[in-house]
Protein backbone atom coordinates (compact mmCIF):
# COMPACT_ATOMS: atom_id res chain seq x y z
CA UNK A 1 0.00 0.00 0.00
CA UNK A 2 1.60 3.25 -1.18
CA UNK A 3 1.86 5.99 1.42
CA UNK A 4 2.87 9.46 0.26
CA UNK A 5 2.19 13.17 0.38
CA UNK A 6 0.51 14.23 -2.87
CA UNK A 7 0.07 17.71 -4.33
CA UNK A 8 -3.10 17.97 -6.45
CA UNK A 9 -3.27 20.84 -8.96
CA UNK A 10 -6.34 22.06 -10.80
CA UNK A 11 -5.45 24.83 -13.24
CA UNK A 12 -7.81 27.10 -15.13
CA UNK A 13 -7.27 29.92 -17.58
CA UNK A 14 -7.18 32.48 -14.75
CA UNK A 15 -6.91 30.40 -11.58
CA UNK A 16 -4.93 27.67 -9.86
CA UNK A 17 -6.53 25.54 -7.16
CA UNK A 18 -4.46 23.08 -5.17
CA UNK A 19 -4.55 20.66 -2.28
CA UNK A 20 -1.85 18.85 -0.33
CA UNK A 21 -2.90 15.39 0.86
CA UNK A 22 -1.51 12.66 3.05
CA UNK A 23 -2.36 9.50 1.10
CA UNK A 24 -2.28 5.88 2.15
CA UNK A 25 -3.63 3.66 -0.57
CA UNK A 26 -7.00 5.11 -1.55
CA UNK A 27 -7.43 6.88 1.80
CA UNK A 28 -6.49 10.54 1.43
CA UNK A 29 -6.53 13.19 4.15
CA UNK A 30 -6.12 16.91 3.43
CA UNK A 31 -3.20 18.77 4.95
CA UNK A 32 -3.99 22.11 3.34
CA UNK A 33 -5.73 23.61 0.32
CA UNK A 34 -5.66 26.92 -1.47
CA UNK A 35 -6.02 28.91 -4.64
CA UNK A 36 -4.42 31.60 -6.73
CA UNK A 37 -7.24 33.57 -8.32
CA UNK A 38 -7.60 36.22 -11.02
CA UNK A 39 -4.30 35.34 -12.68
CA UNK A 40 -3.47 37.84 -15.40
CA UNK A 41 -5.58 40.61 -13.88
CA UNK A 42 -4.39 43.57 -11.89
CA UNK A 43 -5.91 42.26 -8.65
CA UNK A 44 -4.81 38.69 -7.98
CA UNK A 45 -5.32 36.89 -4.68
CA UNK A 46 -3.66 33.90 -3.01
CA UNK A 47 -4.79 31.97 0.04
CA UNK A 48 -4.00 28.72 1.86
CA UNK A 49 -6.14 27.09 4.57
CA UNK A 50 -5.29 24.09 6.73
CA UNK A 51 -7.57 21.05 7.05
CA UNK A 52 -9.60 22.83 9.75
CA UNK A 53 -10.17 25.93 7.64
CA UNK A 54 -7.61 28.06 9.50
CA UNK A 55 -5.90 30.63 7.27
CA UNK A 56 -2.21 29.85 6.80
CA UNK A 57 -1.54 32.46 4.15
CA UNK A 58 -3.50 35.25 2.52
CA UNK A 59 -2.07 37.70 0.04
CA UNK A 60 -3.14 40.06 -2.72
CA UNK A 61 -0.73 40.70 -5.56
CA UNK A 62 -0.47 40.70 -9.32
CA UNK A 63 0.12 37.30 -10.93
CA UNK A 64 1.09 37.94 -14.54
CA UNK A 65 0.63 34.30 -15.53
CA UNK A 66 0.79 30.63 -14.53
CA UNK A 67 4.59 30.69 -13.89
CA UNK A 68 4.18 33.32 -11.18
CA UNK A 69 1.27 31.40 -9.65
CA UNK A 70 3.23 28.13 -9.49
CA UNK A 71 6.23 29.94 -8.03
CA UNK A 72 4.04 31.46 -5.32
CA UNK A 73 2.51 28.09 -4.39
CA UNK A 74 5.86 26.26 -4.37
CA UNK A 75 7.51 28.95 -2.23
CA UNK A 76 4.61 29.08 0.22
CA UNK A 77 4.52 25.29 0.67
CA UNK A 78 8.26 25.22 1.34
CA UNK A 79 7.73 27.58 4.29
CA UNK A 80 4.84 25.65 5.81
CA UNK A 81 5.31 22.68 8.18
CA UNK A 82 4.29 20.03 5.64
CA UNK A 83 6.39 17.33 3.96
CA UNK A 84 7.60 17.86 0.41
CA UNK A 85 5.22 16.13 -2.04
CA UNK A 86 6.30 12.74 -3.36
CA UNK A 87 4.22 13.25 -6.51
CA UNK A 88 2.12 15.91 -8.23
CA UNK A 89 -1.24 15.12 -9.81
CA UNK A 90 -2.86 17.39 -12.39
CA UNK A 91 -6.48 17.68 -13.44
CA UNK A 92 -6.33 17.58 -17.23
CA UNK A 93 -9.65 18.45 -18.82
CA UNK A 94 -9.11 16.72 -22.18
CA UNK A 95 -6.84 13.84 -23.19
CA UNK A 96 -7.62 14.14 -26.87
CA UNK A 97 -8.09 11.05 -29.01
CA UNK A 98 -5.04 9.17 -27.68
CA UNK A 99 -4.96 9.56 -23.90
CA UNK A 100 -7.92 7.88 -22.24
CA UNK A 101 -6.57 6.75 -18.85
CA UNK A 102 -4.94 8.47 -15.89
CA UNK A 103 -1.18 8.03 -16.25
CA UNK A 104 2.32 9.27 -15.51
CA UNK A 105 3.39 12.33 -17.47
CA UNK A 106 6.24 11.42 -19.79
CA UNK A 107 7.69 13.29 -22.80
CA UNK A 108 5.41 11.17 -24.99
CA UNK A 109 2.34 12.12 -22.94
CA UNK A 110 3.31 15.80 -23.10
CA UNK A 111 3.62 15.53 -26.88
CA UNK A 112 0.17 13.92 -27.12
CA UNK A 113 -1.30 16.68 -24.94
CA UNK A 114 0.20 19.36 -27.17
CA UNK A 115 -1.45 17.66 -30.14
CA UNK A 116 -4.77 17.63 -28.26
CA UNK A 117 -4.84 21.41 -27.68
CA UNK A 118 -7.23 21.84 -30.61
CA UNK A 119 -9.82 19.83 -28.64
CA UNK A 120 -9.64 22.15 -25.61
CA UNK A 121 -7.89 25.43 -26.53
CA UNK A 122 -9.12 27.19 -23.39
CA UNK A 123 -8.17 24.48 -20.90
CA UNK A 124 -5.10 22.62 -22.14
CA UNK A 125 -2.60 25.50 -22.63
CA UNK A 126 -2.68 26.53 -18.94
CA UNK A 127 -2.45 22.87 -17.89
CA UNK A 128 0.61 22.34 -20.12
CA UNK A 129 2.18 25.51 -18.74
CA UNK A 130 1.52 24.22 -15.23
CA UNK A 131 3.22 20.88 -15.92
CA UNK A 132 6.33 22.64 -17.25
CA UNK A 133 6.48 25.03 -14.32
CA UNK A 134 6.16 22.20 -11.80
CA UNK A 135 8.99 20.40 -13.60
CA UNK A 136 11.18 23.45 -13.00
CA UNK A 137 10.33 23.75 -9.30
CA UNK A 138 10.20 20.01 -8.48
CA UNK A 139 12.52 18.44 -11.11
CA UNK A 140 12.83 15.09 -9.32
CA UNK A 141 9.14 14.75 -8.48
CA UNK A 142 7.01 12.55 -10.78
CA UNK A 143 3.89 14.14 -12.24
CA UNK A 144 0.67 12.40 -13.19
CA UNK A 145 -2.20 13.36 -15.48
CA UNK A 146 -5.72 12.73 -14.18
CA UNK A 147 -8.10 13.17 -17.09
CA UNK A 148 -11.66 14.45 -16.79
CA UNK A 149 -12.41 12.36 -19.88
CA UNK A 150 -11.05 9.05 -18.51
CA UNK A 151 -14.20 8.03 -16.64
CA UNK A 152 -16.15 8.17 -19.89
CA UNK A 153 -13.88 5.78 -21.80
CA UNK A 154 -16.58 3.15 -21.19
CA UNK A 155 -19.11 4.98 -23.39
CA UNK A 156 -20.45 2.55 -26.00
CA UNK A 157 -19.87 3.56 -29.60
CA UNK A 158 -23.54 4.38 -30.13
CA UNK A 159 -23.31 6.92 -27.28
CA UNK A 160 -19.92 8.33 -28.28
CA UNK A 161 -20.49 8.76 -32.02
CA UNK A 162 -21.95 11.84 -33.67
CA UNK A 163 -24.06 11.44 -36.81
CA UNK A 164 -21.17 12.46 -39.07
CA UNK A 165 -19.23 10.63 -41.81
CA UNK A 166 -16.78 7.89 -40.81
CA UNK A 167 -13.67 10.01 -41.37
CA UNK A 168 -14.63 12.31 -38.49
CA UNK A 169 -15.00 9.36 -36.11
CA UNK A 170 -11.58 8.12 -37.22
CA UNK A 171 -10.15 11.61 -36.62
CA UNK A 172 -11.35 11.55 -33.01
CA UNK A 173 -14.43 13.74 -33.41
CA UNK A 174 -16.65 12.05 -30.83
CA UNK A 175 -18.29 12.47 -27.45
CA UNK A 176 -15.60 12.44 -24.76
CA UNK A 177 -17.53 13.64 -21.73
CA UNK A 178 -16.18 15.64 -18.80
CA UNK A 179 -16.56 16.04 -15.03
CA UNK A 180 -15.21 12.49 -14.86
CA UNK A 181 -13.16 13.18 -11.73
CA UNK A 182 -16.30 14.49 -10.05
CA UNK A 183 -18.20 11.32 -10.99
CA UNK A 184 -15.34 9.16 -9.72
CA UNK A 185 -15.28 11.04 -6.42
CA UNK A 186 -19.04 10.50 -6.03
CA UNK A 187 -18.65 6.76 -6.59
CA UNK A 188 -15.80 6.65 -4.06
CA UNK A 189 -17.97 8.46 -1.50
CA UNK A 190 -20.77 5.96 -2.07
CA UNK A 191 -18.32 3.10 -1.51
CA UNK A 192 -20.06 -0.25 -1.37
CA UNK A 193 -23.43 1.51 -1.60
CA UNK A 194 -23.30 1.90 -5.41
CA UNK A 195 -26.63 0.85 -6.97
CA UNK A 196 -26.88 -0.35 -10.59
CA UNK A 197 -28.52 2.76 -12.07
CA UNK A 198 -27.19 6.22 -11.15
CA UNK A 199 -27.49 9.69 -12.63
CA UNK A 200 -24.93 12.28 -11.49
CA UNK A 201 -25.97 15.91 -12.00
CA UNK A 202 -22.81 18.00 -11.69
CA UNK A 203 -24.19 21.54 -11.63
CA UNK A 204 -21.83 24.49 -11.34
CA UNK A 205 -20.49 27.16 -13.66
CA UNK A 206 -19.85 24.15 -15.88
CA UNK A 207 -22.64 21.59 -15.79
CA UNK A 208 -23.23 18.08 -17.07
CA UNK A 209 -25.44 15.05 -16.46
CA UNK A 210 -24.00 11.52 -16.58
CA UNK A 211 -25.76 8.15 -16.72
CA UNK A 212 -23.88 5.39 -14.85
CA UNK A 213 -24.75 1.69 -15.12
CA UNK A 214 -23.02 -0.73 -12.73
CA UNK A 215 -20.29 1.83 -12.02
CA UNK A 216 -19.53 2.68 -15.67
CA UNK A 217 -20.44 5.77 -17.68
CA UNK A 218 -22.84 4.89 -20.50
CA UNK A 219 -23.90 8.38 -21.58
CA UNK A 220 -23.16 11.99 -20.69
CA UNK A 221 -24.30 15.39 -21.90
CA UNK A 222 -20.98 17.08 -22.70
CA UNK A 223 -19.54 16.10 -26.06
CA UNK A 224 -16.34 16.82 -27.95
CA UNK A 225 -15.70 19.77 -25.64
CA UNK A 226 -16.99 21.06 -22.28
CA UNK A 227 -19.10 23.62 -24.17
CA UNK A 228 -21.74 21.06 -25.16
CA UNK A 229 -24.63 19.56 -23.24
CA UNK A 230 -26.99 21.36 -20.88
CA UNK A 231 -27.06 25.14 -20.38
CA UNK A 232 -24.23 26.45 -18.17
CA UNK A 233 -23.08 29.66 -16.51
CA UNK A 234 -21.49 31.27 -19.56
CA UNK A 235 -21.47 28.33 -22.02
CA UNK A 236 -24.29 27.75 -24.47
CA UNK A 237 -24.62 23.99 -24.20
CA UNK A 238 -26.04 22.12 -27.19
CA UNK A 239 -27.23 24.20 -30.14
CA UNK A 240 -28.68 23.54 -33.56
CA UNK A 241 -25.57 23.39 -35.83
CA UNK A 242 -27.41 25.77 -38.13
CA UNK A 243 -26.99 28.47 -35.47
CA UNK A 244 -23.21 28.40 -36.03
CA UNK A 245 -23.67 28.69 -39.79
CA UNK A 246 -26.12 31.55 -39.34
CA UNK A 247 -23.68 33.42 -37.11
CA UNK A 248 -20.78 32.96 -39.50
CA UNK A 249 -22.83 33.96 -42.55
CA UNK A 250 -24.87 36.88 -41.30
CA UNK A 251 -23.18 38.24 -38.19
CA UNK A 252 -19.68 38.33 -39.61
CA UNK A 253 -18.34 36.28 -36.72
CA UNK A 254 -14.88 34.85 -37.11
CA UNK A 255 -13.96 31.60 -35.34
CA UNK A 256 -12.23 33.29 -32.40
CA UNK A 257 -15.21 35.59 -31.82
CA UNK A 258 -17.61 32.66 -32.12
CA UNK A 259 -15.61 30.62 -29.61
CA UNK A 260 -15.60 33.52 -27.15
CA UNK A 261 -19.34 34.01 -27.59
CA UNK A 262 -20.17 30.34 -26.99
CA UNK A 263 -17.79 29.86 -24.04
CA UNK A 264 -17.90 33.13 -22.13
CA UNK A 265 -20.89 35.20 -23.30
CA UNK A 266 -23.71 32.65 -23.49
CA UNK A 267 -25.55 30.39 -21.04
CA UNK A 268 -27.13 32.02 -17.99
CA UNK A 269 -25.08 35.15 -18.61
CA UNK A 270 -26.15 35.50 -22.21
CA UNK A 271 -29.84 34.91 -21.50
CA UNK A 272 -30.05 37.14 -18.41
CA UNK A 273 -27.66 39.87 -19.47
CA UNK A 274 -26.72 40.06 -15.78
CA UNK A 275 -24.50 37.21 -14.68
CA UNK A 276 -23.61 33.57 -15.10
CA UNK A 277 -23.75 33.18 -11.31
CA UNK A 278 -26.99 31.51 -10.21
CA UNK A 279 -26.91 33.35 -6.87
CA UNK A 280 -27.08 36.73 -8.60
CA UNK A 281 -29.97 35.54 -10.77
CA UNK A 282 -31.93 34.44 -7.70
CA UNK A 283 -31.26 37.89 -6.23
CA UNK A 284 -32.74 39.47 -9.37
CA UNK A 285 -36.25 38.18 -8.72
CA UNK A 286 -37.89 41.13 -10.48
CA UNK A 287 -35.81 40.79 -13.64
CA UNK A 288 -37.75 38.68 -16.17
CA UNK A 289 -34.64 37.74 -18.17
CA UNK A 290 -32.95 36.42 -15.02
CA UNK A 291 -35.99 34.28 -14.22
CA UNK A 292 -36.16 32.95 -17.79
CA UNK A 293 -32.47 32.02 -17.53
CA UNK A 294 -33.09 30.01 -14.34
CA UNK A 295 -36.05 28.23 -15.92
CA UNK A 296 -34.08 27.34 -19.06
CA UNK A 297 -31.22 25.98 -16.93
CA UNK A 298 -33.52 23.82 -14.79
CA UNK A 299 -35.51 22.62 -17.80
CA UNK A 300 -32.29 21.71 -19.61
CA UNK A 301 -31.13 19.57 -16.68
CA UNK A 302 -34.59 18.03 -16.23
CA UNK A 303 -34.74 16.96 -19.89
CA UNK A 304 -31.34 15.26 -19.63
CA UNK A 305 -32.27 13.45 -16.42
CA UNK A 306 -35.52 12.21 -17.95
CA UNK A 307 -33.70 10.97 -21.04
CA UNK A 308 -31.15 9.10 -18.96
CA UNK A 309 -33.81 7.43 -16.82
CA UNK A 310 -35.10 6.04 -20.13
CA UNK A 311 -31.59 4.98 -21.24
CA UNK A 312 -30.94 3.28 -17.90
CA UNK A 313 -34.35 1.58 -17.86
CA UNK A 314 -35.20 3.15 -14.51
CA UNK A 315 -33.31 4.87 -11.72
CA UNK A 316 -31.95 3.87 -8.33
CA UNK A 317 -30.03 7.02 -7.34
CA UNK A 318 -29.91 10.66 -8.46
CA UNK A 319 -26.90 12.60 -7.14
CA UNK A 320 -26.65 16.39 -7.14
CA UNK A 321 -23.10 17.72 -6.90
CA UNK A 322 -21.07 20.78 -7.93
CA UNK A 323 -21.51 24.30 -6.56
CA UNK A 324 -25.15 24.72 -7.63
CA UNK A 325 -26.05 21.07 -7.14
CA UNK A 326 -24.73 21.06 -3.57
CA UNK A 327 -25.95 24.46 -2.38
CA UNK A 328 -29.03 25.51 -4.34
CA UNK A 329 -32.14 23.85 -2.92
CA UNK A 330 -34.40 25.91 -5.18
CA UNK A 331 -32.73 24.63 -8.35
CA UNK A 332 -32.85 21.04 -7.08
CA UNK A 333 -36.57 21.39 -6.36
CA UNK A 334 -37.33 22.93 -9.75
CA UNK A 335 -35.41 20.22 -11.59
CA UNK A 336 -37.13 17.38 -9.73
CA UNK A 337 -40.61 18.89 -9.80
CA UNK A 338 -42.73 16.93 -12.28
CA UNK A 339 -40.45 13.88 -12.28
CA UNK A 340 -42.51 12.04 -9.66
CA UNK A 341 -43.90 9.74 -12.36
CA UNK A 342 -40.30 8.61 -12.98
CA UNK A 343 -39.91 7.74 -9.30
CA UNK A 344 -38.10 10.95 -8.29
CA UNK A 345 -39.73 12.74 -5.34
CA UNK A 346 -38.08 15.26 -3.04
CA UNK A 347 -38.87 15.87 0.61
CA UNK A 348 -39.11 19.67 0.80
CA UNK A 349 -37.84 19.88 4.38
CA UNK A 350 -34.91 17.55 3.76
CA UNK A 351 -34.04 19.47 0.61
CA UNK A 352 -33.72 22.67 2.66
CA UNK A 353 -32.01 21.07 5.65
CA UNK A 354 -28.57 20.22 4.27
CA UNK A 355 -29.09 16.48 4.70
CA UNK A 356 -27.31 14.07 2.37
CA UNK A 357 -30.47 12.17 1.40
CA UNK A 358 -33.27 14.52 0.33
CA UNK A 359 -35.76 12.15 -1.31
CA UNK A 360 -39.23 11.58 0.09
CA UNK A 361 -40.09 8.28 1.70
CA UNK A 362 -42.38 7.51 -1.24
CA UNK A 363 -39.65 8.10 -3.84
CA UNK A 364 -38.67 4.97 -5.76
CA UNK A 365 -35.28 6.52 -6.50
CA UNK A 366 -33.02 7.83 -3.77
CA UNK A 367 -31.96 11.47 -4.26
CA UNK A 368 -28.71 12.60 -2.61
CA UNK A 369 -26.54 15.69 -2.35
CA UNK A 370 -22.84 14.77 -2.32
CA UNK A 371 -19.72 16.94 -2.51
CA UNK A 372 -17.57 16.97 -5.63
CA UNK A 373 -14.15 16.16 -4.18
CA UNK A 374 -12.07 16.41 -7.34
CA UNK A 375 -8.80 17.35 -5.62
CA UNK A 376 -9.06 14.38 -3.26
CA UNK A 377 -9.76 12.13 -6.24
CA UNK A 378 -6.68 13.50 -8.04
CA UNK A 379 -4.59 12.71 -4.95
CA UNK A 380 -6.12 9.22 -4.71
CA UNK A 381 -5.44 8.43 -8.37
CA UNK A 382 -1.94 9.89 -8.22
CA UNK A 383 -1.03 7.81 -5.18
CA UNK A 384 -2.42 4.72 -6.90
CA UNK A 385 -0.37 5.42 -10.03
CA UNK A 386 2.71 6.14 -7.93
CA UNK A 387 2.53 2.55 -6.72
CA UNK A 388 2.01 1.25 -10.26
CA UNK A 389 4.82 3.06 -12.08
CA UNK A 390 5.91 1.14 -15.11
CA UNK A 391 2.40 0.10 -16.16
CA UNK A 392 1.65 0.62 -19.86
CA UNK A 393 -0.90 3.43 -20.37
CA UNK A 394 -4.02 2.63 -22.35
CA UNK A 395 -5.07 4.48 -25.50
CA UNK A 396 -8.27 4.64 -27.51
Amino acid sequence: MTRAVILALNSGSSSLKFGLFNARGDDVHPLCSGAVERIGSGAGSFWIHDANGRTLKEDRQVFAGQPEAVRAVATALEHLPFPRPAAVGHRIVHGGSKLCEHQKITPEVLSALETAVTFAPLHLPPALSMIRQVQQHFPETPQFACFDTAFHRTLPEFAARFALPQEFWEAGVRRYGFHGLSCESVLHTLGADVPPRIIVAHLGSGASITAIAHGASIDTTMGLTPTGGIVMGTRSGDLDPGVFLYMLRTLGSNLDKLETLLDTESGLFGISGISGDMRQLHASAKNPRAQVAIEIFCRSAKKAIGAYVAILGGLDLLVFTGGIGERDATVRERICSGLEWLGISLDSQKNLSGLQTISAGSSRARVCVLPSLEDAQIARLTNRLLGEQGATPATH
